[in-house]
Parts: C-alpha cells; sequence; structure tokens
C-alpha cells in the first residue's frame, strides 16, 4: 500500500477547484499544486463584450490561514466555518487572474499578475498577443497585479495605453514601495487616472471599492441587458472573507472600510443577481453570489456565461 503524506494529501486537494471547474476545452495544466501552475484561460460572452478570466499564477500556502483570514474571530469560530466548507485551516490555495476584455477594437486588460511569463502565456492561451492589448488597467498596485507590467527593464506591453485610479496612484506614489518604483513609475507619463464612476471605455465603468488598499477599484462590465462585476481583491477567499465579510483580512490596509465595502458590494451584486469575476476565487474565477445567513455564498459559474 501507499501511504500519502499530509503534504502530498493537502497539494492534491488544493489542485482539485482549479482542476475540477476548467472546461474541456480548455488546456489543462499538470497538476502540481505547489509549482508553477501552466497559463489558462476561460472565455465568457456578455452581449458583444467577450470577457476572459486569465490564470496567471496559483500557488499552495501553508501555515495558520485564521492569521491572514480571520484575524478577529476566535480559532474555534474559523476551524468551524472552515470544516463547514470541507476546507483545511492550515492550507490555502492562492490563485491570481487578471481579465482581458475584447471589446470593438479594444483590447483591455485589467491587472498584470506576478510576472510578465505569466500573463503573456495565459493571454497567448486566448488567442491575444501581448501587442494585441489597447488598455491596461490596474485595480490596485499590490505586487501580485502590478508584477507582470515590465519585462526585462521595457513594458510588457509596448501599444498599450494605462489606466488606474488617481487615489491609487497617488497612495503609492508618495511610499518607497519597490514594486511601484520598478513597475509602475516607469510607465506613468503614459497613464490616464481616474475616479468612481469614470469611464475606462463604453460599457466599461469604475466604481470605488476602497479598503483593501486606499485607491482600490472595481469595475463594471454592461453590454445591452448584461453586466458583469470585476472586483477584483475587494475579496479575497470565497469562504473566509466573502462567506465571512466582517473577518478581518490581513492584507486590507483598512479593514474597517475594506469590511464595509465587502458588505455594499457583495449585498449589490447578490440581489441584482450580477455574475462577479474575483481576482483570488478558485478559477475560473466567474461566479454568483447569494445572500446566506449573516453573509454570502458563493456560486461557482458553471455554464451560464459559456461561448
Amino acid at each position: 500500500m501507499t501511504l500519502l503524506t499530509r503534504r502530498a494529501a493537502l497539494a492534491a486537494a488544493a489542485a482539485l477547484p482549479a482542476a475540477t471547474l476548467i472546461p474541456a476545452t480548455v488546456a489543462r495544466a499538470d497538476a502540481h499544486a505547489s509549482g508553477p501552475a501552466q497559463p489558462k484561460a476561460r472565455g465568457a460572452a456578455l452581449g458583444d463584450m467577450t470577457v476572459t478570466a486569465l490564470l496567471a499564477g496559483t500557488a499552495t500556502r501553508e501555515g495558520n490561514m485564521q492569521e491572514t483570514f480571520g484575524m478577529n474571530v476566535d480559532a474555534e469560530t474559523f476551524a468551524a466555518a472552515s470544516r463547514d466548507a470541507f476546507i483545511p485551516t492550515d492550507a490555502a490555495q492562492f490563485f491570481f487572474t487578471p481579465t482581458v476584455v475584447q471589446s470593438g477594437e479594444n483590447v483591455i486588460l485589467f491587472d498584470t499578475g506576478l510576472n510578465a511569463a505569466g500573463i503573456t502565456g495565459a493571454l497567448e492561451q486566448a488567442g491575444i498577443a501581448a501587442g494585441d492589448v489597447t488598455h491596461v488597467v490596474l485595480t490596485h498596485m499590490h505586487g501580485d497585479h502590478i508584477g507582470g507590467l515590465m519585462n526585462e527593464g521595457a513594458p510588457t506591453f509596448a501599444n498599450a495605453a494605462y489606466i488606474t485610479g488617481q487615489a491609487e496612484f497617488d497612495h503609492w506614489s508618495g511610499t518607497d514601495n519597490e514594486g511601484f518604483a520598478n513597475n509602475v513609475a516607469p510607465l506613468a507619463e503614459n497613464m490616464t487616472f481616474l475616479g468612481d464612476g469614470d469611464e475606462v471605455a463604453p460599457g466599461i465603468t469604475a466604481m470605488a471599492m476602497f479598503g483593501h488598499t486606499p485607491g482600490h477599484m472595481g469595475y463594471m462590465l454592461s453590454s445591452g441587458d448584461e453586466s458583469l462585476q470585476i472586483t477584483a481583491d475587494m475579496t479575497n477567499h470565497y469562504v473566509w472573507s466573502l462567506a465571512h465579510p466582517d473577518w478581518e483580512v490581513r492584507f486590507d490596509m483598512d479593514k474597517e472600510a475594506a469590511a464595509a465595502t465587502r458588505r455594499s458590494v457583495l449585498s449589490m451584486v447578490a440581489s441584482d443577481r450580477i455574475p462577479m469575476l474575483g481576482y483570488h476565487m478558485p478559477f475560473p474565477a466567474m461566479g454568483y453570489v447569494e445572500a446566506a445567513g449573516d453573509g454570502f455564498r458563493w456560486v461557482p459559474e458553471s455554464y451560464q456565461l459559456m461561448l
């Protein structure tokens, strides 16, 4: 008999969400959850737009997850919620999922992942070259969203215009953050800044979702009578911060504001039955939200948005 170690069992279990949610039409990666994942792409139709989730990276993290996702609740409460969701408390699978929207002649990329290789590989699987991207929109400036902006000192998306929130840019430009200095600052002269309610392009509207960072933005996509909400890092985990929006998350810079934003946005997408695409949701990162008790429940998209 072959005995499975706990580490191997965790890695195998953590790989399942990505493997089980990818349609047969999407190329699969080898199931090595703890190593570099092969890029994946999952397209969806939204009126006249094509919205594609891009799995630019995934990684297993081990440790006490309560210290990251449940800072203001006791261990028993955190363990009970995890057990009810069939997930461990000492490991998590992290997904990094930028989005590309094709609308008319525009090819608009939202966030760039951890590095240039990850995002360009995912785009290639979607049939898009880096030179095809017309706009790069940064929801915020944490390293896993800006890491793919530069490639060996040169812009990865040489033909693109760059767009980000004014409040977000102003905050990071006033720091000595290395990621900002290396990846964002070199592109500053080519950046356009926007605020809550401004349009990136027809049918693509910025929405303030402050808290995770000082100027964190989501984007509402609308085409015809169909809509989809890009939420970026408004919520970082489908159980620990979506089902329990008041739980404090270590990554949130203003924890009180982030919790208020989660309640507001999740209530909106749930009541309006709008599909949501979240950067850290299990790939393909698209789904629906329904109210459940004092929180919400994540309902993964199955085939409703398939091309």
